[in-house]
């Protein structure tokens, strides 16, 4: 099965682009490593990450149902791709506004990192469509870096 047209499609539902920015990079995320989830041959979640060094970045994680088990499965699938490339830590980069993402990394094993004060103004510098607004109605400004140590 051809996922790039639908990863590109998705990725553009999502983020409002396949261009993706975290900690001041931006990413062509439908040009990354990834997974795609399925359910009963529908394509239900996609994570794309990059590997750098001993480093492994989940750039994108989205699920179409969320509370289904299909993000916890994704992060599982790049924490053993991680592994096999001897990374030490698998980290992410979240808004200030997302509750939910920082609650779910959390729950599954990643600790808050490091905070990035206003970081999106950087970010909106390269990424135009990033809202000043995001989740619940909270400003987005800040960048929260969580990691998962795999040594």
């Amino acid at each position: 099965m051809n996922d790039a047209g639908w990863v590109r499609e998705f990725l553009v539902e999502y983020w409002l682009s396949r261009k993706i920015v975290s900690r001041g990079r931006v990413h062509s995320a439908d040009q990354l490593s990834g997974f795609v989830a399925l359910e009963e041959a529908r394509r239900v979640g996609l994570v794309t990450y990059r590997i750098e060094g001993d480093e492994c970045e989940i750039v994108t994680l989205n699920s179409v149902f969320e509370g289904n088990g299909v993000g916890t499965k994704l992060v599982g699938e790049v924490k053993s791709a991680a592994l096999s490339r001897n990374c030490r830590r698998v980290w992410v980069v979240t808004t200030n506004d997302n509750l939910r993402a920082l609650g779910f990394y959390q729950r599954r094993g990643f600790s808050l990192f490091a905070l990035h004060p206003n970081a999106l103004k950087a970010s909106r510098n390269l990424k135009p469509e990033i809202p000043l607004i995001g989740l619940d109605g909270i400003p987005i400004r800040d960048e929260l870096e969580l990691e998962m140590l795999l040594k």
